[in-house]
């Protein structure tokens, strides 16, 4: 795709699907501040909504509170999609930001990025689930779409997609041996709302979501129905759940200035917490992005994605049949499994819940 979608509802995963990497509309990129933070703007990557104007509204408030709390000069980095976020990360064009579990994980391998606050829903869950969905007036199946006679057409998510991709292909279609690049009749990349929109209006005759983005788009068909305009998610139903997964992390480069470390933890730890006016007020900001809050969080957070990685990996590998790959990916997830068993030991809490 050439272009953010312009469709009424958002989603906090999985929106994009182009190459490159923009600023918010309007705004022309100034110099790259210093590496650590210490001068100049600080950068706050996002996953950018389906339009600028989504942005300013949803975003801009947040901002404010952000600079308002901390004394700092920040502007939002919209990224284009999840390796645009990573890139600019890596490049010192950006100095934190709110990631996805397996862009996270990307920034942290490759762009110097830990993580130091994970979100939590509005409701107080701390997890969400990927999906498949149907058409709602459909008779298609999880086994039909199991059967891979390449009749379907299949909506995938973005390839760093956590819950687009990452979870069917490990806890459904690796486990059976199913290629996905073969299964289908037409297989088309793209972000959670596109996939939604494509299955609700019969483009797609299954595609993969995640829960948060249609309980999300549910909870705006209210008001839409109330306006007499159209609505998506009661034409969509599901035929398949993951097991839990976790929120998304916010990362920051290890080398930010510890000061602006310090004054940017305060604020994500503190922000919509408590009673009163202000503290309803910000919940109210947040709510429209699908996040409750943010607790304290480090790269551990990320060890169930790891996990989910290195499964599909040796799944792919067995399927490959040579015994060498075999014995590495293997040795590679039991390796992952041992930390995560040693975390808990340790905190007596599951890995995606530190």
């Amino acid at each position: 795709m050439n272009r953010i979608l312009q469709d009424p509802a958002l989603n906090r995963r999985g929106l994009l699907t182009f190459a490159g990497a923009a600023v918010l509309a309007g705004c022309s990129p100034p110099s790259p501040p210093s590496v650590d933070g210490s001068t100049g703007v600080l950068k706050f990557s996002i996953v950018a909504p389906e339009s600028a104007s989504s942005l300013e509204s949803f975003w801009r408030p947040i901002i404010a509170d952000m600079e308002k709390a901390t004394g700092l000069k920040i502007e939002p980095y919209i990224g284009a999609n999840y390796t645009a976020l990573v890139e600019a990360m890596r490049f010192k064009q950006t100095h934190f930001g709110w990631f996805t579990n397996l862009s996270g994980l990307e920034a942290i391998r490759r762009a110097g990025g830990e993580v130091f606050a994970r979100t939590f829903d509005p409701g107080g869950d701390d997890g969400y689930n990927s999906v498949i969905l149907v058409p709602a007036k459909s008779k298609t199946t999880l086994e039909d779409i199991l059967r891979c006679d390449k009749t379907l057409n299949f909506g995938i998510g973005d390839a760093k997609s956590t819950s687009g991709t990452l979870a069917p292909k490990t806890y459904l279609f690796s486990p059976k041996g199913i290629d996905i690049q073969t299964c289908f009749k037409t297989l088309k990349s793209a972000n959670h709302n596109t996939n939604l929109v494509g299955v609700a209006n019969g483009v797609l005759d299954a595609a993969t979501g995640n829960s948060t983005s249609l309980r999300l788009q549910r909870e705006r068909d209210v008001e839409r129905a109330a306006k007499g305009e159209p609505t998506l998610g009661d034409k969509v139903r599901v035929v398949w759940s993951s097991p839990r997964l976790p929120e998304d992390p916010i990362v920051w480069r290890k080398d930010l200035d510890p000061a602006i470390k310090e004054k940017l933890r305060q604020f994500f730890l503190t922000y919509a917490q408590g009673e009163g006016a202000e503290a309803e007020r910000q919940r109210g900001l947040l709510a429209k992005l699908s996040i409750g809050g943010f607790k304290p969080a480090d790269d551990n957070h990320l060890l169930r994605v790891r996990e989910m990685e290195a499964t599909e990996a040796l799944l792919q590998a067995e399927r490959g049949g040579d015994p060498s790959r075999i014995a590495e990916a293997r040795k590679a997830l039991e390796g992952v499994k041992a930390e995560e068993a040693a975390l808990q030991a340790r905190t007596g809490q599951p890995a995606d819940a530190t």
